[in-house]
């Protein structure tokens, strides 16, 4: 009997053609975010193939499936010998769909051993992180039940002192976190130092290496001890769907002895099916991801990753001598690594700065696109400036003129014109509310969908008016202007922005009425 199907094969893939074309360029190194690309077409086409050969395959059983356990196995030694730990036979790993389920693991594994040493405690364990800490530890924390102790840092460095930290540390203290590097500011965290101090105390600790790892692990510069090679290091993250150029989503999580990497695991036989034994979050998962980085591993060896980090290194260090150049930006810190943030030269007079947001809102106009990021006030009252990122990959070696030209003539654009005042236009709209600012500030509290929709319109983010006309969508789009967009991020309460994002993301993923 012959399946009849509603659609035709290459109708479907032409409208899924279609709609991809609406999406931002996923190849050329015109996205300096989210997307990893080598340029190298024979490592995608190599990825995809070796996707497609293990499509059916469900990675929740390497028993049944043994190709995933060999894999796997190939994935994680080859982490292992290039992040420090090479020849480490006490250093295991298991592979993740991605650098936040990779953190979650490594928060829960440390939480599970400061239970089992601690046990009958009372106390909330304790993340101890800079303020720079991925986002996924935040998550962390709210999903594992840990309290989250962010210590500030240098607003001019982005880097946090390992004597700050140890003023945080304590009995309570479940895990250490540092970055290398960090993602707002790609700021490489003291590592040794800060190790020098949890190891003694035997507290837990991790180097989120999730953005830069596997570039790091190859860099042409000499770089400060950052990985397991380090003692005192108990855990690492590094992504392999970022500078290991696999699909998304794939990620690696070490872990110093198998003991401690044990509490990683979820069992159970406390039902009356098979025996559920999960390293990860997920149970049936696919196996392409891991597939395609074996492949890229294989295909490439370390002298092939050496020779990508090349190219990207080249690359990173002429742009950020062209961003150096430009008059009224200044770049963060001392970055490390394949990317770097943006901000304001306030040492020149006004008319000479160049607002980040603008310019990278004027750089997306032309067809480039970077990465708007918020201020931040730190609990110590410091404040971490509003900055653009760029994330470089080897790709963009091939196009540093136009960007270059691009990322100049961007500046010159929006060159004095003053940073967008979100406080202005919270106030715009607070006038429109009942009960004013006051109104608006206690929004989050039990606000329901309709409200925050009704909020998100008012912003011009779901149609209607918006404080700010040119930064308007049509039609309920996303405006064409995200400095505005991320002005009020800055200037409205936290709880609220987080409210009102949330109900952004889920409409915008809603069916169409009556579909």
């Amino acid at each position: 009997m012959m399946t009849h199907f509603r659609r035709e094969a290459s109708e479907i893939l032409a409208e899924l053609e279609a709609m991809r074309a609406l999406d931002a360029p996923t190849h050329g190194g015109r996205v300096l975010s989210y997307v990893y690309d080598s340029g190298l077409a024979e490592l995608d086409e190599l990825a995809a193939g070796a996707a497609r050969l293990v499509q059916p395959v469900n990675g929740l059983d390497p028993t049944t499936f043994t190709s995933v356990a060999a894999m796997e196995a190939g994935v994680v030694g080859f982490a292992r010998r290039v992040l420090g730990g090479a020849g480490d036979d006490d250093i295991v790993g298991s592979v993740t769909s991605g650098g936040t389920e990779s953190c979650l693991l490594a928060v829960k594994s440390a939480r599970d051993l400061w239970r089992s040493v601690r046990a009958g405690s009372p106390r909330v364990p304790r993340i101890v992180a800079p303020v720079t800490v991925h986002a996924a530890f935040h998550k962390a924390a709210e999903y594992f039940g840990l309290e989250l102790d962010l210590v500030p840092v240098d607003p001019l460095t982005g880097v946090v002192s390992a004597a700050a930290i140890e003023e945080r540390l304590g009995d309570d203290v479940a895990l250490v976190v540092v970055s290398a590097p960090s993602y707002p500011f790609a700021a490489l965290d003291p590592v040794a130092d800060v190790a020098s101090i949890t190891g003694p105390r035997g507290i837990a600790l991790h180097v989120d290496a999730c953005i830069g790892g596997f570039a790091l692990a190859f860099w042409p510069d000499e770089l400060p001890a950052w990985n397991l090679a380090v003692p005192g290091v108990t855990s690492l993250s590094a992504d392999l769907h970022k500078y290991g150029y696999a699909p998304k989503g794939v990620s690696v999580l070490l872990t110093r002895g198998r003991d401690r990497q044990r509490f990683q695991y979820f069992a159970t036989t406390a039902w009356p099916g098979y025996p559920v034994v999960n390293p990860t979050l997920t149970g049936s998962k696919p196996a392409g991801p891991l597939a395609a980085a074996w492949s890229i591993i294989e295909a490439l060896g370390e002298e092939g990753f050496a020779g990508l980090t090349a190219q990207a290194a080249r690359a990173t260090d002429a742009l950020r001598g062209v961003v150096a150049g430009i008059d009224g930006l200044k770049i963060v810190g001392t970055p490390t690594g394949p990317l770097f943030a943006v901000a304001v030269d306030e040492s020149v007079p006004a008319d000479r700065r160049v607002d980040p947001h603008h310019w990278a809102d004027a750089a997306r106009a032309s067809g480039w696109h970077l990465q708007l990021q918020p201020a931040l006030t730190q609990a110590d009252g410091t404040r971490l400036p509003h900055t653009t990122h760029l994330t470089v990959t080897p790709v963009t070696e091939a196009v540093i003129g136009e960007l270059s030209k691009a990322l100049v003539a961007a500046a010159d654009v929006v060159r004095g014109v003053p940073p967008v005042d979100g406080r202005a236009l919270v106030a715009g709209l607070a006038e429109t509310l009942p009960g004013g600012l006051d109104a608006l500030a206690g929004a989050s509290a039990g606000l329901d969908s309709e409200g925050a929709a009704g909020l998100l319109r008012a912003f011009g983010l779901l149609g209607g008016a918006v404080a700010d006309d040119e930064a308007a969508g049509a039609d309920g789009a996303l405006p064409d202007r995200l400095a505005p967009v991320l002005a009020l991020v800055g200037a409205l309460p936290p709880q609220l922005t987080e409210r009102l994002l949330v109900e952004l993301l889920a409409r915008v993923v809603e069916p169409a009425p009556g579909s």
